[in-house]
């Protein structure tokens, strides 16, 4: 068959940990292994554009034998070439091309084009990074409402409608196992926008127990937590959205979460002052426990 001219079909959003679907490309990537492509996949693949949130685990069986995920990454095609993960040449949504869920298996692995398969996702891991995003979403928001009186300029404002300091900052963010690593840059970019970053040591304590505060707060409202989905493909604008005692919260984003801040015993943060490469940086370490 030849490469898909359209993205994969995609089910993780709404919760899905399993189905059937059809092999539509497979082949041989430079070590061994086989990259395989189906029709529409439940398995959240990693993004190298964004990698906050990795890979699920998963297994792709048919009837006479099963295959581990050992990898799932987006990957691009313009129809004639299949690009993986960090070769991927264009962005997303470029015109005439593909996005993909590439699945990788061990290089012992045959599959034909063709081929009917069942997919299934490890469900226990699956709702770990679950509970670990939606407590990295959350953390996000209450961290800008706390530093909301710093600034000294007015900036974009976040789902809340507080001054954007995550969207401004944020270096990097890995989304763990029922927790979140999110990494701030505190450079001079940041003091020329308005966030005067020389006094936050003084006041760390003080900002993360504050923080803390209004996570336990958010956490025993018991929120409803959604992704909402505008299309089935990949590339398709998704929204974690969440009902706050403040209002409702919308962010964009293209990973998988709890249904209910009542899923929730406690998400808690806490915050470190670094110096990385001459620069000043923040890190937030996020812990989100379930029931």
């Amino acid at each position: 068959m030849t490469l898909p001219l359209r993205d994969t079909s995609i089910s993780y959003a709404k919760g899905a940990v399993g189905g059937s679907a059809t092999v539509i490309h497979t082949q041989r990537l430079e070590d061994g292994t086989l990259a395989v492509l189906l029709d529409e996949t439940p398995c959240h693949p990693l993004d190298v554009g964004w990698p906050d949130q990795g890979s699920d685990q998963a297994t792709i069986r048919t009837r006479d034998i099963a295959f581990d995920v050992i990898d799932c990454v987006v990957g691009a095609s313009d129809g004639q070439t299949l690009y993986v993960g960090a070769d991927v040449p264009v962005r997303r949504g470029a015109e005439g091309w593909a996005f993909v869920v590439v699945h990788i298996l061990p290089a012992d692995a045959e599959l034909k084009e063709g081929a009917e398969v069942r997919i299934d996702v490890e469900q226990s891991y699956r709702a770990a990074l679950s509970a670990g995003h939606t407590g990295c979403h959350l953390a996000s928001l209450a961290l800008n409402q706390v530093l909301a009186d710093q600034w000294t300029k007015e900036v974009r404002p976040d789902a809340l409608g507080n001054p954007d300091f995550d969207g401004a900052a944020i270096e990097s963010s890995t989304i763990l196992e029922y927790g979140s690593r999110d990494v701030y840059r505190l450079g001079k970019s940041l003091r020329k926008k308005g966030f005067p970053t020389e006094s936050l040591a003084a006041h760390l304590p003080a900002l993360q127990d504050a923080l803390n505060q209004q996570l336990v707060q958010w956490v025993a409202s018991g929120g409803e937590v959604r992704i909402e989905s505008h299309g089935e493909f990949l590339t398709d604008l998704r929204e974690w959205v969440c009902e706050l005692p403040s209002g409702t919260a919308r962010i964009p984003c293209g990973g998988t979460h709890l249904r209910s801040l009542s899923q929730l015993t406690t998400v808690a943060v806490g915050l470190e002052l670094s110096e990385e490469n001459g620069a000043l940086q923040l890190t937030m370490e996020t812990a989100a426990v379930t029931l």
